[in-house]
């Protein structure tokens, strides 16, 4: 039985345009979970968070991140950065495939998706 593999991401950023070239090279069926028109829904950014962690998931070196205020950038805990990426997806680290089976890989390497789909 195939997995069901979905991509989450921005349409347009580079990362996830490299992650969708290769799942698409490699013959992976995917389906594509856009935050800007689909929004993400709390109760699976906290699934996430429990699986790799919020400190895996927001990604603190995107713009969007770097130009909060310092008041919202210290003192991070799980609730703050979940409220965060709430408000504003583009902190999610990108992309976030979830492989089905509970497996799931954020950020694109070639390699790890490799490995994945052996």
């Amino acid at each position: 039985m195939a997995k069901s593999v979905t991509i989450y991401g921005i349409k347009n950023c580079d990362t996830m345009k490299k992650a969708r070239a290769w799942l698409d090279a490699h013959d992976v069926a995917f389906s594509f979970h856009d935050y800007k028109t689909q929004g993400i829904e709390k109760s699976m950014l906290e699934k996430w968070v429990g699986k790799v962690g919020w400190e895996i998931l927001l990604n603190r070196s995107g713009t969007t991140f770097r130009k909060l205020p310092e008041a919202d950038k210290t003192s991070l805990d799980e609730a703050k950065a979940v409220a965060l990426m709430l408000a504003q997806p583009s902190m999610i680290k990108r992309p976030v495939l979830d492989v089905g089976g509970g497996a799931l890989i954020v950020g694109f390497k070639p390699e790890t998706y490799a490995a994945q789909f052996r």
